[in-house]
């Protein structure tokens, strides 16, 4: 709980110094928010956790939270359709089935969402948002992988296919099968030149996606905004050092989305991940309204949380009077001290000294005190309750 703590401290003040507003979800949430307009993919559907709520002589199917972009875009719909531009975060806990019984069923992850803003700016502030995020909890180094989701889609819909054929095509893509590419019927030169180098993609720097736009076909004129965008996002990736590749066969679980995706490694392990929606806030009975957003899964960031505030140095007090005007004595003792931000833990004289800086101890009248440092392991007696505070002011000091 005190790294959890501490992601989370860190991640809200982040998001407050960039404008966010923190918002939280219904745990419960209907199944058809999921479902009727396509939003989640069946591989998620056939995870979720959803049962009948009985309502009267009639009931609704609802689920445990599977996601947190749907609901806050139904959330955004219902209260903030009329804001120009939303800035939310939140921190909250998912749920899904697990097959193998090797992984937790409740994940938690913080979620930031920006509505209303277009691209390239929009995705750029999530992504150095993000960074700015794991580089204050000191995850070093970071790396993000780059994809359009809305570039896939419309080449495929640019190469003729059918809209059944250019989903399950899609989908296989986003499973990090580009070789399906390679299969899409009799091709011009020039087209096949451009698949070719799109599957031998390994670039990692804007140079390279300008390499894919001068062989770009007429035919495909279509994505070339797209890798624009996606170059734009690259350069900013160079001008501030960090590390990332573009790689169009990393965008599993992007269903809904449909245009520039990220994801970001920490030691090989995907940490976050994030990108435009553009259609989503429709699919939910909204406007035409661009919206992007990103998540980091709290679970997957603690092992990597090393290094941690420390915590305020403990006190334990005792007392020698086991009356009751002693007992309300040291509640008075213990309530000043921890109105200066003293973490103070009453005793009853059992030693476990090795978790405290000091021990306070209250004389048989209550009003003297006795002190022990147990870093120096010198004492004082006879203190008054203003003269401990300055002795334990200077000890901090030291």
């Amino acid at each position: 709980m005190q790294k959890f703590r501490h992601i989370e401290k860190v991640f809200l003040e982040s998001c407050h110094g960039w404008g966010y507003d923190e918002i939280r979800t219904p745990t419960l949430e209907y199944l058809h928010l999921f479902t009727s307009a396509g939003t989640l993919s069946p591989a998620m559907l056939g995870r979720v956790y959803s049962f009948l709520d009985w309502d009267g002589w009639s009931g609704e199917r609802v689920v445990l939270r599977p996601d947190g972009t749907i609901p806050v875009a139904r959330l955004y719909v219902q209260d903030l359709a009329n804001t120009p531009i939303a800035r939310l975060c939140y921190i909250e806990n998912m749920f899904s089935f697990e097959g193998t019984g090797q992984q937790s069923r409740e994940r938690w992850q913080c979620g930031v969402e920006l509505l209303g803003s277009t691209e390239p700016e929009g995705d750029a502030e999530l992504i150095m948002l993000a960074l700015e995020i794991l580089s204050r909890l000191d995850l070093k180094p970071v790396k993000v992988k780059l994809s359009h989701v809305g570039l896939l889609k419309m080449l495929l819909q640019d190469l003729g296919l059918a809209k059944e054929e250019q989903e399950r095509k899609l989908s296989k893509i986003l499973s990090g099968d580009l070789s399906v590419l390679g299969k899409i019927g009799e091709q011009p030169p020039e087209v096949k030149r451009f698949l070719k180098l799109l599957l031998n993609l390994q670039g990692t720097s804007q140079g390279f996606l300008g390499n894919m736009r001068s062989v770009l076909p007429e035919r495909l004129s279509n994505i070339k905004s797209y890798l624009d965008d996606l170059a734009g996002i690259a350069e900013l990736m160079d001008s501030i050092g960090q590390d990332y590749q573009v790689d169009f066969a990393s965008g599993e679980g992007f269903e809904y989305y449909t245009g520039i995706v990220f994801q970001f490694y920490g030691s090989g392990e995907l940490i976050g991940k994030g990108g435009r929606y553009d259609e989503l806030i429709p699919l939910v009975g909204g406007k035409d309204v661009p919206a992007s957003g990103f998540a980091l899964f709290i679970d997957k960031l603690m092992p990597f949380v090393q290094e941690m505030p420390e915590p305020s140095p403990k006190i334990l007090l005792v007392r020698e009077n086991k009356q009751f005007e002693g007992m309300k004595s040291s509640f008075e003792v213990a309530g000043r001290l921890r109105e200066q931000g003293y973490s103070v833990e009453m005793g009853t004289g059992s030693s476990g000294r090795g978790e405290y800086r000091w021990t306070v101890s209250l004389q048989n009248d209550g009003k003297l005190l006795n002190l022990v440092d147990h870093v120096t392991g010198k004492g004082q007696k006879g203190l008054s309750i203003d003269q401990l505070l300055q002795q334990l002011g200077e000890a901090k000091l030291c």
